[in-house]
């Protein structure tokens, strides 16, 4: 009887703490932390949702519950027989209109929301070309790595996306093999990347928020696409409008690859040359490279998109991806010695985008000078 009772005890105790640490969740990867205007309203629509579960199941556990102690044999007597309410119109209009309006005060919200969240139209001019004015990115996904475009600035960068705060972004999705799903938890739902097909939507990133989760998040693939999709991940870093300007200025200010400082980082580049470039770029220009592009590779904080950023990770990702990445296309690809590896990596850990070295006036007369022409296009039509 006691072990039954210590039994007993450690399960209440067990559901208690699975209730309360259903709750919990990470800034930067959970959605119930929403960190922009799409992600709080998402979350809004999962409250209703909750609530309007919540009351119709007090409504059943008050009803049964008064049925069952008023209705007992012992006090109402052994001769007693319910009324007889079948074909009841009334009760039939009452328990039918219920759930109807119930789902009326659901779908509302809801397809409003999906109608809102779908408008993408503010991304296009009249005459169907990009707007200048918007933050556009095209997402390309790969098995197992993300390319991201942004192609009003012709800056091409992979694994590690960066977006300006409290501003509508928006994103052109597309696979380049197999259907995967592009998903950043905390600012909003996932939506597929098709190889036949371009899907967009937008997201905002809350500045407050950003601000508490460092100015970093995490993406996720979010559909089953291969042996490597649950490592298939992308950092997301959120910047003020400043910040993001100062770094899209910095990478159009990138020309030619980045020259080794060491005489090992000179013979990884050479390597690199002959071995890797045609899969990889080193500049960020220029999209649908068969490789991520590596332009500031130095200056990020993933390998492979989760592994930690140091030269020790490198080399194990270069040695053998396959370990590490199953099912990668890197694989097979290339064949070099352990000390060409070790030369290899020391020259991709020094490809870095130097901080400060664009021109931000630059990169806002450029935007201008787009507005401006696609404006004079949109009178003349």
């Amino acid at each position: 009887m006691k072990n039954r009772w210590m039994n007993a005890k450690w399960i209440g105790l067990l559901s208690v703490l699975m209730v309360f640490l259903s709750g919990c969740g990470k800034n930067h990867l959970s959605t119930l932390k929403p960190a922009g205007e799409v992600g709080q309203e998402q979350f809004n629509l999962m409250l209703l949702s909750i609530i309007i579960m919540i009351l119709v199941i007090l409504v059943v556990v008050v009803l049964f519950t008064f049925a069952l102690t008023k209705s007992r044999r012992s006090k109402v007597g052994e001769e007693f027989e319910p009324k007889d309410i079948a074909g009841n119109h009334t009760l039939e209009v009452i328990w039918t209109s219920i759930p109807i309006l119930l789902l009326i005060i659901l779908a509302i919200p809801t397809i409003y929301f999906t109608f809102k969240q779908a408008d993408t139209q503010a991304m296009e001019t009249e005459d169907g070309e990009l707007n200048g004015e918007e933050v556009i990115v095209n997402v390309t996904a790969h098995q197992y790595w993300w390319e991201f475009e942004y192609p009003n600035q012709e800056v091409v960068t992979s694994q590690e996306l960066v977006v300006p705060t409290d501003t509508k972004v928006y994103f052109n999705l597309q696979g380049a093999d197999v259907k995967h799903s592009f998903w950043v938890p905390a600012a909003g739902g996932k939506m597929d990347t098709n190889i036949d097909g371009i899907n967009s939507f937008y997201l905002v990133f809350d500045d407050d928020k950003a601000q508490d989760s460092n100015r970093l998040f995490y993406g996720k693939c979010a559909e089953l696409c291969g042996p490597s999709h649950a490592l298939m991940d992308f950092k997301v870093e959120a910047l003020p409008q400043e910040e993001y300007e100062q770094w899209l200025a910095d990478m159009q200010a990138v020309e030619e690859p980045a020259q080794a400082s060491t005489e090992d980082a000179a013979e990884g580049q050479e390597i690199f040359n002959n071995s890797c470039i045609g899969c990889h770029a080193v500049t960020p220009q220029g999209a649908g490279a068969q490789g991520p592009n590596l332009a500031n590779f130095g200056d990020r904080d993933l390998i492979a998109g989760y592994l930690e950023h140091d030269k020790e990770n490198l080399v194990d990702w270069i040695s053998d991806p396959e370990s590490l990445k199953p099912g990668n296309k890197m694989t097979g690809a290339y064949d070099l010695s352990e000390e060409e590896i070790d030369k290899v990596a020391e020259y991709l850990m020094e490809l870095n985008v130097e901080e400060g070295s664009g021109d931000v006036s630059t990169l806002k007369e450029n935007a201008e000078e787009s507005s401006e022409e696609e404006s004079s296009e949109e009178g003349g039509n």
